[in-house]
């Protein structure tokens, strides 16, 4: 009789797990959409896989098969494209398409980014109360009173079965935006450490949800795993704490990187879904009811492509008169060029200085401060413009990546490791300099050589690889390959990309996060006029070091090399004794490609 009512005990036990009372809650992340509703690049006007009316077409499949899915935003939203530009700058007389969109689309949260500061307190005030959805910071607190300046977190209640399942959001936003932002724009306001804030509040909310999501405008300096520094530095790692300090989160949402990130690390969730709405987090919790309480007995998480998602039709049409405008701004003139800032041809642009990619360096420089500036031409087709009107699809055709701007402080021998790395774009072949195969096989990398302004320099390609850069001045005399230097960057170069390890880990002087189309359009707005300038600072030519022989002369050197005397003179300024020049001393022979020449 025992041994029967034991069998009927693990039988009716089976039972009660097998129909134990079980839902899956999906959460659907997006971040950094920067602006971005139709599925078009603004920099080329062609077609591409991002975008909101993609997400809303995926967030729609995704609640056909699970009503029990909420969808979150991880900040950067109204910022970053000419339909959001033309909303700040021009047109904001209707509703935000940004915020529309999300309401839309069920939004139950956003939090905010950096970049929702760049266009001052009065757009983003009117975004948040056009929201039907709080835009949370937890970390935001104003100066005067030490409260939460936004919403901190919100408390979701999901129906299920007649019972409910609460969703905690803490919103938390990087406290690295005063490093960044215009003060006038951020006035009244402190910027707390998201980890302290978040061990205040994630206790407290702990005891009130049965899931408990932190999402945060921020990202990782180590690898999630290991806990080993990564390649790509941002000025914070701010995630990696709270992941490994604060207790209690099931979810951690992420944002600011631009990464593509899908982690369950010791059972919490991490999910950052890169930028422009490309790909959307996907996150699956099981939650399970035991002993009067949902747990959460299964996670899992993917970043989903929306390549193969269509544009949700509804989503465009409620915004296409309003793309029709913007589309109809960007052909408006907004400046006007006072001689040509064009590219005829990008291999002779990039071996002597030319006026538009002069004039990108111009605008880093004023804009930070920094006396040295480098920028790259970054593809074979943009060209720029010609005198006359200047429009804002000009700018963007320029300048086609959403990049921000660093100062950061390195030697000068970095900045000559620079200038080789650049000057391994070319190759001299059967008495002609031509591109590298490797830079152009198999795909174009010419967004990795860099154009220098406040420097000057000249690069010899026939010379072996890490020894073509003859000459390097600033501020007329050599650079001081000890001294240390301020320059301005775009935000991939600064943290190293393409190779330059030379300015990895350099200290950070100050950002600016504007993407740098932006910045260019704001100072051609605020001049109306622009002047073509050409201070032929650098070229690209042929060369050699000479050690100067006993008993030679200038005419004696000239004479040996076929090249004339002032030419050498030209690009050794510190030669004071051309008559009889002391032996040993080393003298720059060099030949410029182009017939106009800098002068060094």
């Amino acid at each position: 009789m025992r041994k029967l009512f034991l069998a009927m005990f693990v039988v009716i036990s089976l039972a009660v797990l097998v129909f134990a009372t079980q839902v899956n809650l999906s959460i659907i992340h997006t971040s950094d959409i920067h602006g971005n509703i139709f599925p078009v690049d603004y920099a080329t006007g062609k077609f591409s896989a991002v975008g909101l009316a993609k997400i809303s077409a995926f967030l729609s499949e995704m609640r056909k098969s699970n009503p029990n899915t909420l969808a979150i935003d991880t900040g950067d939203l109204i910022q970053g494209t000419p339909l959001a530009y033309y909303y700040a700058k021009v047109d904001n007389s209707g509703e935000n398409p940004m915020i529309a969109a999300l309401n839309h689309m069920g939004f139950i949260a956003s939090v905010i980014g950096n970049h929702e500061f760049n266009y001052g307190p009065s757009i983003l005030e009117r975004a948040i109360g056009e929201a039907g959805f709080p835009m949370l910071s937890a970390n935001i607190v104003f100066e005067s009173s030490g409260e939460a300046a936004f919403a901190p977190y919100v408390i979701v209640e999901v129906p299920f079965e007649g019972d409910t399942i609460r969703v905690g959001v803490l919103g938390l936003t990087t406290s690295f935006i005063p490093n960044w932002e215009e003060p006038k724009h951020i006035a009244g306001l402190n910027f707390l450490d998201p980890v302290s804030t978040a061990l205040e509040y994630v206790p407290q909310l702990r005891e009130k949800v049965d899931v408990l999501v932190v999402a945060y405008h921020g990202g990782f300096e180590r690898d999630l795993k290991t806990g080993a520094p990564t390649e790509e530095l941002l000025g914070e790692n701010v995630g990696y704490q709270i992941l490994k300090e604060v207790k209690g989160i099931d979810v951690l949402l992420t944002g600011h990187q631009h990464r593509t990130i899908a982690e369950v690390i010791d059972g919490t969730v991490i999910s950052q879904p890169s930028n422009w709405g490309k790909v959307a987090g996907k996150i699956d919790l099981v939650l399970e009811k035991k002993n009067g309480k949902w747990e959460i007995v299964n996670r899992n998480i993917a970043q989903i492509s929306m390549a193969n998602y269509d544009a949700d039709s509804e989503v465009m049409a409620m915004f296409q008169n309003f793309e029709d405008r913007v589309q109809k701004w960007l052909d408006q003139p907004v400046g006007i060029a006072i001689g040509d800032f064009y590219i005829d041809d990008p291999f002779v642009a990039r071996l002597a200085d030319n006026s538009l990619i002069e004039f990108v360096n111009r605008v880093q420089s004023f804009v930070t401060g920094a006396p040295i500036s480098s920028v790259a031409l970054f593809t074979n087709d943009i060209k720029g413009w010609k005198t006359g009107p200047i429009t804002i699809r000009d700018i963007n055709a320029v300048y086609i990546y959403p990049n921000t701007l660093k100062v950061i402080k390195v030697t000068g021998a970095d900045i000559k490791a620079a200038l080789e790395k650049s000057a391994e774009y070319f190759t001299y072949e059967d008495g002609e300099i031509v591109v590298t195969d490797s830079w152009i096989n198999p795909k174009p990398l010419h967004y990795n050589y860099d154009i220098w302004e406040g420097i000057e320099y000249i690069v010899a390609a026939d010379r072996p690889v890490g020894e073509r850069v003859l000459s390097v001045r600033y501020m007329g005399r050599p650079l001081d390959m000890d001294g240390e230097y301020e320059v301005v960057l775009n935000n991939y170069r600064a943290g190293g990309g393409g190779g330059y390890t030379m300015f990895q880990g350099k200290p950070v002087v100050r950002e600016v996060m504007l993407e740098v189309s932006e910045i260019i359009a704001d100072y051609v707005l605020e001049r109306v006029a622009v002047s073509a300038t050409l201070d032929r600072n650098w070229s690209v030519g042929t060369g050699l070091i000479h050690t100067v022989g006993w008993n030679e002369t200038l005419r004696t050197i000239s004479e040996m090399y076929g090249i004339d005397a002032s030419e050498i003179m030209k690009y050794n300024p510190d030669l004071k004794r051309v008559e009889r020049i002391p032996a040993g001393t080393k003298i720059i022979i060099y030949r410029a490609a182009l017939e106009e020449v800098p002068v060094i």
